[in-house]
């Protein structure tokens, strides 16, 4: 075999950021990788996740051949017997108790991979369950909702302009440690320091001093979980102070009115206690937002998973909407990805519900037809017709991404009848599978950014086929997804391809093009068949042909304003204050006088690091990227703990014990425990994740705490007590 070298041109796999990687590959080996200085969306940036591509792309630990139980014990299997284990065991456990037996788990990674965003909804289809859970109930679903009910489109999501913004206000959002979220934009950094050399504004309202709020003009430590509260009052303001100016939507909302009459009590002065903001800050803040020539709201996760996540990320959009910036240059727009829907004539549409159906259990209304993930391991405990007795998870680790790890790990133990899971590692919740399906690299898998083009600051389109030839006992990651459709769906033994030419037909017919366009398709797969039919029927009218053209991708431009076609409401219109949020409001206000006696937990993201699946990779340990409970000074003598001391973290949920790092980054009253940790259960392949397991903060959780709109779990803002451990 050769070992010559060579480079290869890759989109990045391990952010939101999407940055464009060049490899340098040495036989089929993957020895560097650099920022592509000719990427046209990120032009040569690059974070240590990006840096590290080859490390994690030949990492020991990832599983090369499939995994199979027998007798107790997974051993290595031919892809043949694994899938004959599937179409044996979930067919006939469908037959026996019905479809609402299976469970689907979807993780973040899915978003990340091409496969990942084709290929499970067509396994929903093909089975029939209600019972989908996804890691959107542990991040960004209240986003979904607020959009869904705002714009009729759960998929609507505008996203700050980055690069023409005068302002920008960031609530519970770290872009330059997590690259940025439900917001592509490679270089994230970079453009807010565009943004203060061009003498614009940032404004960032997070209970830490992060390394963005370091950055920022004015900072606001905010008491954690009251985000809504502080949107509502800088609302308020604006409507009783007469700054609110629509712009160019004042003929496209619905309930001005109504929304100015049910925000008015939410008065600086009367949520300053609870924010622990003076209201004289809060009226500034309000002000510097209404008075820039372009301005843009943007709130992430800390602002969507605590108790009021839907209300504040509506209120987010409800700023953007009054003081005109939604849906204009330098303001908050929509972006249009090479795949999305093309235009069409603005009309009302179906508008979004909530609720269709319910969990069995506790009855948790459903959103964007997903049920909260806290809902998981009581679904598979509880007897009767309906529970979860086959459980699907692909590129997912719910055992340490949901509340109560510990009672999702003794339900996966003891109350699953079979699981299969897709996954490169053996992690804390494949180590439970009956099957394990592994994917390859991703140097050998093509890559496309479905779901991020759809978020980006920039219009563009990318596309990346396999760096490396895929070895011969590896199985790409559509096949084995196709493949696992075809076991659960009864076709069990038909080829791959069937799955691609069914989703091809489906969607020519949905789009009412003529069926002849299927054999004007190119690809070497049927997942690029795919992406040519998407491109083609898109916004743009491209083709693969043209994308794989321009290596470095193609410029799509600036975004552009969008409404009224991207409307999706039963009015047609921007409908300001729907039922739901106004049903909700309440509850918020009875928070008005809520003020936590004792400490509260925020978490926290790292750079070298994603959530619980990237701690494997030697290269990115270290620095920043450490398992330990953050504290204040002042707390920390008043509990006393030293720095370095081992700390007891105890909570609704149970307790964890993390090293003390004492530092005035946090306020007081505030500890933060990094999320994606806990990496010591036995029976997990993951050598250097157990090396330096650190705790799973998510033990802390009980799961009962929920954000009744979208059931998100309520991740930040829990109350916890905090001890030395003797």
């Amino acid at each position: 075999m050769s070992h010559e070298t060579r480079t290869a041109l890759r989109v990045c796999p391990l952010c939101e950021a999407t940055c464009g990687l060049t490899l340098t590959i040495e036989g089929t080996t993957v020895t560097g990788a650099r920022g592509d200085r000719d990427d046209v969306f990120s032009q040569g940036f690059i974070c240590p996740k990006g840096a590290s591509f080859g490390g994690l792309d030949a990492d020991p630990d990832r599983l090369r051949a499939p995994l199979v139980r027998t007798d107790g014990v997974l051993r290595e299997a031919t892809w043949r017997e694994a899938f004959d284990v599937i179409a044996e065991k979930i067919p006939a456990l469908i037959e026996s108790h019905g479809k609402q037996a299976v469970g689907v788990f979807l993780g973040n990674p899915n978003v990340h991979t091409m496969a990942g965003a084709l290929y499970p909804p067509l396994l929903l289809s093909a089975l029939g369950t209600r019972n989908v859970f996804t890691a959107s109930t542990l991040d960004q679903m209240p986003k979904h909702v607020s959009s869904g009910l705002l714009f009729g489109d759960a998929q609507a999501i505008p996203v700050p302009d980055l690069d023409r913004t005068a302002h920008l206000l960031l609530i519970g959002a770290n872009p330059l440690e997590s690259n940025g979220s439900l917001c592509t934009a490679a270089d994230f950094p970079g453009k807010l320091k565009a943004l203060r050399r061009r003498g614009g504004t940032l404004t960032v309202i997070d209970p830490r001093r992060t390394r963005t709020a370091r950055l920022a003009d004015r900072h606001a430590a905010i008491r954690p979980g009251t985000d809504a509260l502080l949107l509502a009052a800088l609302t308020q303001v604006l409507l009783d102070e007469k700054l609110a100016d629509p712009g160019a939507l004042a003929g496209h909302l619905d309930g001005y009115d109504e929304l100015a009459e049910a925000i008015a009590d939410f008065t600086p002065e009367a949520v300053s206690g609870a924010c622990d903001l003076e209201p004289d800050t809060i009226r500034a803040i309000a002000r510097e937002l209404a008075a820039a020539p372009a301005a843009a709201v943007y709130g992430r996760i800390g602002s969507c998973t605590v108790e009021h996540g839907t209300l504040a990320s509506w209120l987010v959009d409800v700023l953007n909407i009054l003081t005109g910036n939604l849906d204009r240059p330098g303001g908050a727009l929509f972006p249009l990805s090479a795949t999305g829907r093309a235009p069409r004539a603005a009309t009302p549409g179906k508008g979004f519900a909530l609720g269709r159906w319910r969990s069995r259990v506790s009855g948790h209304p459903e959103a964007k037809g997903e049920l909260p993930v806290a809902a998981l391991a009581e679904e598979i405990e509880t007897p009767g017709e309906g529970r979860i007795r086959a459980l699907i998870v692909i590129a997912g680790n719910p055992v340490l991404s949901a509340p109560d790890g510990d009672r999702l790990d003794r339900a996966l133990a003891d109350g699953v009848d079979f699981m299969v899971s897709v996954d490169p590692y053996l992690n804390e919740t494949a180590r439970h599978a009956d099957v394990v399906l592994p994917p390859p690299p991703p140097s050998q898998s093509a890559h496309f950014d479905f779901a991020f083009n759809s978020l980006a600051v920039r219009n563009q389109v990318r596309y990346s086929r396999p760096a490396v030839p895929l070895e011969a006992d590896r199985m790409a990651e559509s096949e084995i997804l196709a493949r696992l459709i075809l076991a659960v769906g009864g076709t069990h033994g038909a080829p791959p391809e069937a799955v691609d030419e069914l989703a091809v037909s489906t969607a020519l017919a949905k789009a009412g093009a003529p069926e002849s366009l299927a054999a004007d398709l190119t690809g070497a797969t049927g997942a690029e068949r795919r992406l040519d039919l998407m491109l083609r029927l898109g916004p743009y009218a491209l083709t693969l042909e043209q994308v794989l053209a321009h290596p470095h991708g193609i410029d799509l431009g600036p975004l552009k304003p969008r409404v009224p076609e991207v409307l999706r409401t039963r009015s047609g219109r921007i409908e300001l204050f729907p039922a739901p949020i106004a049903a909700d409001l309440p509850r918020l206000r009875a928070s008005l006088g809520a003020r936590p006696e004792g400490l509260v937990l925020v978490g926290r993201r790292h750079l070298r690091s994603n959530n619980s699946w990237m701690h494997n990779v030697a290269a990115l340990r270290g620095g920043s990227n450490v398992c330990t409970l953050q504290i204040h000074p002042d707390d920390a003598a008043r509990i006393g703990l030293a720095e370095g001391d081992t700390a007891r973290i105890t909570a609704a949920g149970g307790e964890v014990e993390a090293p003390a790092e004492i530092t005035d980054s946090v306020r007081t009253g505030v500890v933060s425990l990094p999320h994606g940790w806990g990496h010591s259960r036995p029976g997990t392949r993951m050598a250097v994740a157990g090396s330096e397991p650190g705790v799973n903060v998510n033990q802390l959780l009980d799961g009962t705490l929920l954000d009744p709109l979208s059931g998100t779990s309520v991740l930040n803002a829990v109350p916890v007590s905090v001890t030395p451990s003797r």
